[in-house]
């Protein structure tokens, strides 16, 4: 067998008084799709964070491709939560796509052609050649989405990190991006980590789940987590999970306006 892609050993996170998880030993292969799910506050992001170099642990080991975690990691691609782009924004589609093979480096660019093809080549592969040159203010958020999935694949990651991809999508670009990162996963053998609060756009996709909660963490697949046992443990309170026409529903997880004041804190870190 193969090593893993991610490693994480002994991990945990932790901010002042406040546990996100602790002792988790997690390996993610290649070709595996995890999924991240958890209330407000859990620390979804922050564990993104972690593999991007971006948050040091608290506790514990973290390795990709059997390396300690860099920001700027090439073997890593990201895709953030979609946001949108004023009107006027002088950026065109395939720009955007761009970034991703040389945004971190200044200066004029000295080899277009290469480039052009490598862009082209990332467009055709997601599907938004049509509006590639169209500014990217006057884009939808599914079409924008396509794009921030190739810029994330520009170098060809063996790690992609989704945060939330399917936020403000309507339904048919929720099943077209979630096609998309499924196909990168298994037909390219990428890890995929899909941090996400609904678990049914991917659900036929999804190998394991890695659930936080109240400083717990449980992974297995969706049918081992996603269960009112495991879930009312994990809560301290009864939570119900149900099962309908290959949907899951689950019922009565504490309000999440009392983790609202966590998120922020999950988003930008410590200060």
């Amino acid at each position: 067998m193969s090593a893993p892609a991610v490693r994480l050993r002994g991990a945990g996170m932790s901010f002042g008084d406040r546990v996100l998880w602790q002792g988790l030993d997690l390996d993610i292969a290649r070709g595996e799709f995890l999924a991240v799910l958890g209330p407000n506050g859990s620390g979804k992001t922050t564990f993104l964070k972690v593999l991007l170099g971006l948050q040091p642990l608290s506790a514990g080991t973290v390795t990709v491709n059997g390396a300690a975690v860099t920001r700027g990691n090439a073997d890593i691609g990201y895709i953030p939560q979609q946001k949108t782009f004023a009107p006027s924004t002088p950026l065109r589609g395939r720009d955007l796509v761009g970034m991703g093979i040389d945004g971190n480096r200044w200066g004029i660019r000295m080899r277009r052609a290469p480039v052009r093809r490598r862009v082209d080549e990332l467009l055709g592969q997601v599907g938004a050649a049509a509006y590639a040159d169209q500014p990217v203010g006057q884009l939808s958020g599914g079409e924008l989405q396509r794009l921030r999935a190739a810029q994330a694949l520009a170098t060809d990651p063996d790690v992609l990190l989704c945060d939330e991809p399917l936020l403000s999508l309507d339904l048919h670009h929720q099943q077209a991006i979630s096609a998309l990162i499924d196909r990168r996963c298994h037909q390219e053998d990428t890890a995929v980590v899909f941090v996400t609060h609904e678990i049914n756009p991917i659900i036929d996709y999804v190998d394991r789940v890695l659930y936080l909660a109240g400083g717990q963490f449980r992974t297995g697949t969706p049918a081992e987590v996603l269960r009112s046992d495991v879930l009312s443990d994990m809560y301290g309170s009864r939570v119900e999970v149900i099962r309908s026409h290959g949907r899951i529903v689950v019922l009565g997880i504490p309000d999440a306006t009392t983790h609202h004041h966590l998120e922020n804190e999950d988003d930008l870190g410590p200060a």
